[in-house]
């Protein structure tokens, strides 16, 4: 017999919580954008600390290019990455399998495989993993973030120099490392990918799920309403002469 008490339960996270949101493609722009600058500027004044605003840059990219959540980007590893036979432009980096995934109440971790889909992921993965990582303390660690004092970066790490780089360009306080997720999600649907492949890039067991993370713009929208409305008037024109 199958009850509440016995049975395995999703835990959802807020996924409905009308303040929360995706960052806009500006936005998002200037975030990564100013954590570049943070290498620049640290590095600039002949500091180690650059080593660890570097990772922070490229973890932030990577918690975006493959839509994670915090603890699957913490936990990643330098053997999680491989080649996709079907995308070869990405070399080593073609796919990301993701080993802590969300689990569901009594259950350990899911696992997916995600496919890379930007050119510029491979890119920064492969600066970072070569010719970065190899200079901080614990780089005979397997984790691929490894931190100043251990072998694998801390969740309050990642969410206080999320916030700090956020409020250092005034961006919405509703704005969270999760929001990197659902920029992801939109950007992806945005660009005119199939609705059942980022289900499945982002590991969401129900379509309705995806579909609370998403959040298009207004200008995406306006795009699609025009398509549309062009796409009938194309097809009425088109019965009106052959009729």
């Amino acid at each position: 017999m199958i009850h509440e008490w016995n049975s395995a339960v999703h835990r959802d996270e807020a996924e409905g919580e009308p303040e929360r949101r995706a960052f806009t493609r500006p936005e998002l722009e200037a975030f990564f954008d100013h954590a570049d600058d943070q290498v620049l500027r640290v590095r600039g004044k002949g500091r180690k600390g650059w080593l660890p605003a570097f990772r922070d840059a490229v973890l932030f990219k990577t918690a975006y290019g493959y839509g994670l959540r915090r603890n699957e980007t913490r936990m990643l590893d330098l053997t999680d990455f491989g080649r996709n036979p079907h995308a070869k432009e990405f070399g080593e980096y073609g796919t990301l399998l993701v080993r802590h995934g969300k689990a569901k109440r009594g259950s350990p971790p899911k696992r997916r495989s995600v496919l890379t889909v930007w050119q510029w992921t491979p890119d920064i993965l492969d600066e970072w993993v070569t010719e970065v990582r190899p200079s901080m303390r614990h780089a005979d660690a397997p984790g691929l973030w490894p931190s100043e004092r251990g072998p694998r970066l801390g969740l309050q790490r990642l969410d206080s120099r999320f916030a700090a780089y956020r409020d250092a360009l005034g961006l919405d306080p509703a704005l969270e490392f999760h929001s990197l997720r659902r920029s992801y999600i939109s950007h992806l649907l945005e660009d005119g990918y199939d609705a059942l492949f980022v289900q499945q890039q982002v590991g969401h067991e129900y379509a309705s799920t995806t579909a609370i993370y998403t959040c298009v713009s207004s200008d995406y929208r306006t795009r699609t309403l025009r398509r549309a409305l062009d796409a009938g008037i194309a097809a009425a024109l088109g019965t009106g002469r052959t009729s």
